[in-house]
């Protein structure tokens, strides 16, 4: 399927959007899309690891872009499930960079994979995440 909204495009909603943010898109193809989370002391746990929110959030952006890469900024499309498996521990000094991929698309629901890795090292990820995302009706796929 042929990309409907540009890493820029997206870029752009997200920080229109969601101001907040500190997550950046990287890049965006038709198979793939990439995103970074700087790391700094707000983003670690106790015993210098980063938090499982920041990578859950992580894991959700990655696959958002990667929905919205597929079917164009549609801002009614949620997040309806994450399943997300902590593998080893990230470098606290390492932004984290996940891959979001496209497993499904469905008219109502889309399914990504996210693989997070420490920045540098992608060779092991540090988590795997499963997202499902509900498209709204008033879209046409």
């Amino acid at each position: 399927m042929a990309i409907q909204a540009s890493a820029d495009e997206i870029q752009a909603f997200i920080t229109g959007e969601f101001p907040q943010a500190t997550i950046t898109v990287e890049s965006v193809d038709e198979h793939e899309t990439w995103v970074r989370q700087p790391v700094d002391e707000s983003h670690l746990r106790p015993g210098g690891t980063v938090s499982g929110p920041t990578m859950m959030a992580t894991a959700d952006t990655a696959a958002y872009v990667a929905v919205l890469s597929h079917i164009g900024i549609v801002p009614l499309a949620v997040t309806s499930n994450l399943n997300i498996n902590f593998l080893r521990k990230p470098e606290a000094g390492k932004a984290l960079v996940a891959k979001g991929t496209l497993l499904h698309l469905g008219r109502r629901s889309i399914l990504t994979e996210v693989n997070i890795y420490s920045e540098g090292h992608l060779e092991k990820p540090v988590a795997h995440a499963v997202v499902t995302y509900a498209i709204p009706s008033s879209h046409k796929t």
